[in-house]
C-alpha cells in the first residue's frame, strides 16, 4: 500500500477525530454554560442540542456539494467550519453568538460523518478498503477520549471562570492541522471520473495504486459504478417493496439513541457529580469512560465478521439492561445522600454501559445499515439511517437535563432501561443476521424480491 494512500486515509480520518472531539467536549462545559448564560435545565438541554441541529443539517445537505465541488473541497469547508465553531464558541460574547458557533461546528460534524468515510473509501484500494474506512470510526471514538482528557487537563491548569472557553477553543488546533494536511492529499479518482476529468482520474489512480493493472481495474470499477448509480437515482424509495429495510434501519438508529448513549457522552461529568464525585474526580472518571469506549469498540471490530452483527446486538442489549438497571438502582438507593461510594458505583455502571454500547450498537449500526439496502437505494437508505440517528440524538440530549433535574437520575436511567427492553425484543424477533451475506444476495435473503412497488 502506497504512503499516499495511508496519508490520505489518515487525513480524512482526522476529520472523524474532530467529529468525536466536538461530540464529547461539551460535557466539560455544561455547568459553566448554565452559570454564564443563566440557563435552567431545559435551557441547557436546548443549548447542547443546537450542535445536533447543525449535525442534522450537515448530514442532510453534504451529498450535493460533495458531488458538485468534490470530496476534498467539502472536507476543506468542514475544516473551516470546525475552526469557526471552536473559536466562535470560545470567544462568544453572547448566548446568540455561542449558539451560532455551535451550530456551525455541528454542520461540520454532520457533513464529516458523510464525507470522511466516502473520501476514504474512494482513495483506498479494494484490498485495504475495510481497514482504512475503519480508521474513521476508530478516530471518532479516539476523539471522544481525547475530549474527556483535554477537559480534565484544562480544568487543572486554567482558572474555572474561563476553563470552559479553553475546552471549546482547543478544538481549533486539530482543525487547523486537518486543513494544512488536506493540501497534501489528492481529490478522489471517482469524483474526477464523475465530472469528466478522466485524465486526472487516471493520473491520481496511478499515484494511489501499486501497479498499472490495479489502477486500470480501479478505473473500470469506477466507470461501472457511475453507470449503476445513474440507474439507482431513478429507483423509488418509499414504496412497499422497500418498507422492511426502511423500518429495520429506522429501528436500529432509533434504539441506538434511546439507549441514552449521547446523554452519557454529553453529561457524564454532571451525572458523576450528582452521584457524589468531586468536580475534578468527575472529569477524571469521564476519561475512564472514554477509554472503555475505545477498548470495547476495538474489541467489537475484531469479532464482528466472526460472530455476526445479531450476536453482538444480543450481547450489547443484555449489557444495556444490566448496566442501566444497576445505574437506576444506585440512583434510587442513594437519592438525597450521595457520597464517594455512590460515585464509584455509578462509574462502574457507566463503564459497563459504555462497554455494552461500544460492543453492540456502536459497532453494528453503520455496518448493518450499509448492508441491508439494495444497491439501487443504498445511498438514500444510509441517509435515512443517519438522519434518524441524529434526530433522536437531539431529542434525547434535549430531554435529559430536565428529566434528571426534575425526576432524578434513577428515573432517567429507568426510561433508557425500558427502551432497551424493547431493543432486545426487536433483536430477538425481528433483526436478521447479515454476516457473510454478499450484498448482491441481501435483497433475496431479506425476502424483498418478487414484491410489487
Amino acid at each position: 500500500m502506497k504512503p499516499l494512500v495511508i496519508r490520505s486515509a489518515i487525513v480524512a480520518s482526522l476529520g472523524g477525530l474532530i467529529f468525536g472531539f466536538d461530540t464529547a467536549v461539551i460535557s466539560g462545559t455544561t455547568e459553566s454554560l448554565k452559570r454564564v448564560f443563566t440557563l435552567d435545565d431545559a435551557g441547557l438541554g436546548i443549548t447542547v442540542t443546537t450542535a445536533l441541529v447543525g449535525t442534522i443539517i450537515g448530514a442532510a445537505t453534504a451529498g450535493k456539494p460533495m458531488d458538485q465541488f468534490g470530496r476534498k473541497k467539502v472536507l476543506t469547508a468542514i475544516g473551516i467550519l470546525y475552526v469557526l465553531g471552536a473559536l466562535g464558541s470560545a470567544f462568544a460574547p453572547s448566548y446568540i453568538v455561542f449558539v451560532i458557533a455551535r451550530v456551525l461546528g455541528g454542520i461540520g460534524v454532520g457533513a464529516s460523518s458523510v464525507c470522511a468515510p466516502v473520501y476514504t473509501a474512494e482513495v483506498a484500494p479494494p484490498a485495504h478498503r475495510g481497514r482504512l474506512v475503519g480508521l474513521v470510526q476508530f478516530n471518532i471514538v479516539l476523539g471522544i477520549l481525547v475530549a474527556y482528557l483535554s477537559n480534565f487537563i484544562i480544568r487543572l491548569l486554567v482558572p474555572e471562570a474561563v476553563a470552559w472557553r479553553w475546552m471549546l477553543g482547543v478544538m481549533a488546533v486539530p482543525a487547523v492541522i486537518f486543513l494544512v494536511l488536506l493540501a497534501t492529499v489528492p481529490e478522489t479518482p471517482r469524483w474526477l471520473m464523475a465530472v469528466g476529468r478522466e485524465d486526472e482520474a487516471r493520473a491520481t489512480s496511478l499515484r494511489l495504486c501499486e501497479t498499472e493493472e490495479e489502477s486500470a481495474t480501479q478505473i473500470q470499477e469506477i466507470r461501472d459504478q457511475i453507470a449503476a448509480d445513474a440507474d439507482m437515482k431513478k429507483a423509488p424509495f418509499f414504496v412497499r417493496r422497500n418498507m422492511k429495510v426502511i423500518l429495520l434501519a429506522f429501528a436500529i438508529a432509533m434504539f441506538n439513541q434511546l439507549s441514552g448513549i449521547n446523554a452519557v457522552l454529553y453529561y457524564a461529568p454532571v451525572v458523576m457529580e450528582r452521584a457524589g464525585a468531586s468536580a475534578n474526580s468527575a472529569y477524571l472518571m469521564s476519561v475512564g469512560v472514554g477509554l472503555m469506549n475505545l477498548v470495547a469498540t476495538m474489541a467489537a471490530l475484531t469479532v464482528i465478521d466472526k460472530i455476526g452483527r445479531r450476536t453482538l446486538m444480543i450481547v450489547g442489549s443484555i449489557g444495556y439492561l444490566v448496566s442501566l438497571g444497576f445505574l437506576s438502582a444506585i440512583m434510587f438507593s442513594y437519592e438525597g445522600h450521595f457520597d464517594a461510594t455512590s460515585s464509584v458505583l455509578v462509574l462502574v455502571g457507566l463503564m459497563a454501559f459504555i462497554a455494552a454500547h461500544a460492543f453492540g450498537q456502536g459497532s453494528v449500526i453503520w455496518v448493518f445499515i450499509s448492508e441491508i439496502f439494495p444497491n439501487r437505494i443504498r445511498g438514500r437508505g444510509q441517509s435515512l439511517g443517519s438522519m434518524t440517528h441524529w434526530v433522536f440524538a437531539a431529542i434525547v440530549s434535549f430531554a435529559f437535563p430536565p428529566i434528571i433535574g426534575a425526576l432524578g437520575g434513577g428515573v432517567a436511567f429507568l426510561i433508557f432501561f425500558v427502551c432497551m427492553v424493547g431493543q432486545l425484543i426487536w433483536v430477538l424477533r425481528v433483526m436478521p443476521e447479515t454476516k457473510g451475506v454478499p450484498l448482491e444476495e441481501m435483497e433475496a435473503r431479506l425476502g424483498l424480491t418478487g414484491m410489487e412497488d
